[in-house]
């Protein structure tokens, strides 16, 4: 007979909150189909999810902007698991600058990242999500809702996001699928030296943010890795 063990495709797996939402639900035993771009990163992160409890994981490596790799991450999923429970959008870059110094270029790399490949991925999976009356959450930001300087279009992208998230969980709650979004603060993690922060801005940034969060500190991506495991399992 068919496993009914739950499936999960998590994107952005390779590190930050994609790498610790594996690792949460490893814990449960989940099945896991990850998908990142760096091969040597994700074959760390099957081992890890191994050691935390995981028995069956698969991944595709490649990048999402190219709709065939978020097919393919879909059909091999089925292939190998046979169903797809939940989607976690975690894959997500953060292009610097402002409107004046930045170019279109950025603009076009920054929302294929963080809007078009979520949608791709989401459009393929979800006909099978439906089928298992499945789960959706994408991985936003506080910036989705607040505005701050300099990184212009990342702030729009994760607003458009949210978007897309509200009007897909209106769409999707009549076949009995939940779609929901994390919109984390400033979180521990590569994504901002990615967009060019060297060691020491950054550790500066680190320490000017914890006077902008309520905790006095900077989050971790096993604390938002939690809150997505409570929003894919029917806890």
């Amino acid at each position: 007979m068919p496993s009914e063990v739950p499936v999960v495709l998590i994107s952005g797996a390779s590190s930050g909150i994609g790498r610790s939402t594996a690792l949460e639900l490893a814990k449960l035993k989940w099945r896991l189909s990850l998908s990142g771009r760096n091969e040597e990163a994700m074959a760390a992160v099957v081992k890890e999810c191994k050691k935390t409890g995981a028995t069956d994981v698969t991944t595709t490596v490649g990048d999402l902007r190219d709709d065939e790799v978020a097919k393919d991450f879909v059909d091999h999923t089925l292939q190998t698991f046979g169903r797809i429970d939940s989607l976690v959008n975690a894959a997500g870059i953060l292009v610097n600058g402002t409107v004046e110094d930045s170019s279109l270029t950025d603009y076009d790399k920054q929302f294929d990242v963080n809007v078009r490949s979520i949608i791709a991925l989401t459009k393929y999976a979800l006909p099978h999500i439906i089928k298992t009356k499945g789960t959706i959450v994408n991985v936003s930001s506080v910036a989705g809702t607040n505005a701050f300087p300099g990184v212009t279009y990342y702030c729009m992208s994760k607003a458009a996001l949210d978007q897309f998230t509200k009007c897909l969980a209106l769409e999707m709650a009549p076949h009995g699928v939940r779609v929901n979004s994390v919109n984390p603060g400033v979180i521990v993690s590569n994504i901002h030296r990615r967009a060019g922060l060297d060691d020491a801005q950054y550790k500066a940034f680190l320490e000017k943010s914890k006077t902008t969060h309520a905790l006095g500190r900077v989050g971790e991506a096993e604390e938002v890795a939690k809150a997505i495991k409570f929003l894919v399992t029917n806890e």
